[in-house]
Formats: structure tokens, C-alpha cells, sequence
């Protein structure tokens, strides 16, 4: 176990060096002169300041020593300087960050917890009204993107029934949660409509196995054959499809916080990009790549606890 937690590790530390260079040149390639944003007024663009803001911010050096002067820097935890905001990246991104990990965090508890319910009663009744009526619902909600289930949920909870506040993320941690209700509902929809699918099916399948069979002809009781052999085999899929949503959500949040006027971290990516903030968008991008590893490789190290099947063949 520690020989694929080290390999782990080291598979991430690589992803993270090569991400970092692809980010770096990437913002290195954007169009636009960074000094430009940096001095500011177009009247003070003079030859003499711009040779001083390129000293002061190494980018009169060439560009892999511009890169391992920022490499270094974000291993000491310093992302650099906004160029809009003039303070430093973290902690512009720190307040924000608070907001989307508390929005994915929500809307992860509701995806799994009604995704995989619904997913069970589907399998449990599968041919029946109910199978169908939860099918199409999970179909309907899948297909629909999530700016349109947002703006749907503001006019009908936030508007017309002044359920819910349109805008803001709330001060304290019940005023948090009351905020982000509404949009975690909508960034959960179309994830629980997948995992649903996936319980659903996985379910289906470990149903004909032979195993299962012959917990049945032993006269075990329906609800622990359904316990014990179908949906305990059918945790590895499921665990793997969630871990999958829930990375892919904490790079995505974009167009729910923009909906929702939420102040986190996609919204500031928008912002950044919109005025060339480079250190702010670098810093962001990294977060994202970062994220979505470390769930990623947490999902993997936990597949062979979940599933003994994967633990044998993984000795062998």
C-alpha cells in the first residue's frame, strides 16, 4: 500500500511540474504586454518606466528564469501580486476559496446522498412506474444545462417566492449556508442525474451475478442480499463516478457563481481573464489542476479498501 501511495504522490508531483509549465507559457503566449497593466495610465507608459516595471517584475529575464523565479515563489506559498487589485494573489483568493469549497461541499452531500438513493429505487424497481418516472426525470435534468436550472430555481424560490436571497454568499456560517441553498440545488442537479444512472446500472448488473443468486437460494433476507452482495459490489463504480463529479465541480463552478453573484473562485477567474490579471489567473489554474489530482488520486487509493477484488489482483 505505501509503494502505490508513494507512486501516488509522485504521479501528482509530476502532473503538478508539467501543469505549472503549461500554465506559465500559456500566460507567457496571451496576447497583451503585462507592463502595460502594471504601469497603468497610458500616460505614464514612458521608456524609462517601462524598463523600471520590467526590472521590478523580472520580465526583462528570459523566460525559463521568469518561470523558476514563479516556480520557487508558489512552493513558499507566494503566488505573486495581483496587477489590478495591488495585493498579494493569496490573499485575494483566500475569502473566495471559502465560498466555492463550501458550495461544492454542498452540493457533493446532496448529489450523493439523493443520486445514489434515487439510483437504488430505480434498481430495486426497475420496470415499474417508479423506474420510469426517476429514468426520465435523471434524463430530463442531464440534458439541461446548468446556467438554464439556475436562472429557473432564482425566478421561482428567489422571485416569485422569496425563498432565497437572488445574490451574495452571506456572512457566518448559517448566513453561508442559507446563501448557498439555492446554488448548490442547482449545481447538484445534473450531477445527481448522473450518479443516479450509475447506481442504477451498476446495480442492475451485480443483480444477475451468480453470487447473488446464491445468497437468494439461501434464504437470505431481500433487503441484506441487496445490502450485502448488490450494493456493497456496486460502491467501486459508484465512489469512482462521485469522486469524478466532484473534481470536475470544483473546476466548475463558474457559471453557477456568476448566476448566483457568488464572489468565488470561478467568478475571479472570469475577472481575472477579463483584465489580464496573469498572477491571479496563473494561481487559479493551478488551484484547479491541484484539486482535481488530489480527489482524483484519493478516489484510486480508496477503490482497492472498497473493493477486495482489486486488492487481490493488485498482489498478484
Amino acid at each position: 500500500m505505501m509503494t502505490v501511495v508513494a507512486r501516488r504522490l509522485g504521479a501528482m508531483v509530476l502532473t503538478l511540474v508539467l501543469s505549472s509549465v503549461v500554465i506559465f507559457a500559456a500566460m507567457y503566449a496571451a496576447p497583451g504586454d503585462p507592463v502595460t497593466f502594471l504601469i497603468g495610465n497610458p500616460e505614464n507608459v514612458t521608456p524609462e518606466k517601462v524598463a523600471a516595471v520590467r526590472a521590478q517584475y523580472h520580465l526583462d529575464e528570459p523566460v525559463w528564469v521568469q518561470y523558476g523565479l514563479w516556480a520557487g515563489n508558489v512552493v513558499q506559498g507566494d503566488f505573486g501580486t495581483s496587477f489590478v487589485y495591488r495585493q498579494p494573489v493569496t490573499d485575494l483568493m483566500g475569502p473566495r476559496l471559502g465560498v466555492t469549497l463550501t458550495l461544492v461541499a454542498m452540493a457533493a452531500v446532496l448529489f450523493v446522498l439523493l443520486g445514489v438513493s434515487l439510483g437504488v429505487v430505480s434498481a430495486l424497481k426497475r420496470g415499474t412506474v417508479v423506474d420510469s418516472v426517476i429514468t426520465g426525470v435523471t434524463t430530463f435534468l442531464n440534458s439541461v444545462p446548468s446556467f438554464v436550472i439556475a436562472l429557473v430555481l432564482v425566478s421561482f424560490f428567489a422571485v416569485e417566492l422569496g425563498w432565497f436571497d437572488v445574490a451574495g454568499a452571506g456572512t457566518g456560517f448559517g448566513d453561508r449556508i442559507y446563501h448557498l441553498t439555492l446554488p448548490a440545488v442547482a449545481l447538484a442537479l445534473g450531477a445527481l442525474a448522473v450518479i443516479s444512472r450509475v447506481t442504477r446500472q451498476t446495480m442492475l448488473e451485480q443483480r444477475t451475478l451468480d453470487h447473488v443468486e446464491a445468497a437468494r437460494s439461501f434464504g437470505l433476507a431481500p433487503h441484506k442480499v441487496v445490502l450485502r452482495h448488490v450494493l456493497r459490489n456496486s460502491l467501486g463504480p459508484i465512489v469512482t463516478m462521485c469522486g469524478m463529479v466532484l473534481a470536475s465541480m470544483l473546476a466548475g463552478t463558474i457559471v453557477i457563481e456568476k448566476v448566483f453573484g457568488l464572489n468565488g473562485v470561478g467568478s475571479l477567474l472570469v475577472e481575472a481573464i477579463n483584465t489580464h490579471d496573469f498572477p491571479v489567473v496563473q494561481a487559479i489554474l493551478l488551484y484547479m489542476v491541484a484539486a482535481y489530482m488530489v480527489v482524483t488520486t484519493i478516489v484510486d487509493l480508496a477503490y482497492p479498501l472498497i473493493d477486495a477484488r482489486t486488492r487481490e489482483r493488485s498482489r498478484t
